[in-house]
């Protein structure tokens, strides 16, 4: 079993910066990949960054490439997101997610879930 807890969240001006992390439970940590989702009232839960099981790959939603960065920290057990040049257009609940090795854009292959923390950007 993994637990993840996301934290960071908050309200920001368009054009600055957040740090999300997620800290996750189990010895095995460094076994899944992770990835951070979001979702905006009305809207379906939309992929954003993730990372492979290793930390030698990543992958983003091409509206965030060039300003959000995903990295892991193996010895605390914690996924971040580094949100700069924010955007009102990412206002959000987001969401980090693990699974059992291997990126994945797709929500339904996730196992684990956190709580989500809000994220609003105003202009």
């Amino acid at each position: 079993q993994v637990q993840l807890v996301e934290s960071g969240g908050g309200l920001v001006q368009a054009g600055g910066s957040l740090r999300l992390s997620c800290t996750a439970s189990g010895r095995t940590f460094s076994s899944y990949a992770l990835g951070w989702f979001r979702q905006a009232p009305g809207k379906e839960r939309e992929f954003v960054a993730g990372i492979s099981e290793t930390g030698r790959t990543t992958s983003y939603l091409d509206s965030v490439k060039g300003r959000f960065t995903i990295s892991r920290d193996f010895a605390k057990n914690t996924v971040s997101l580094q949100m700069n040049s924010l955007k009102p257009e990412d206002t959000a609940v987001h969401y980090c997610a693990a699974r059992w090795r291997g990126v994945s854009s797709s929500p339904n292959e996730y196992d684990y879930w956190g709580q989500g923390t809000q994220v609003t950007v105003s202009s």
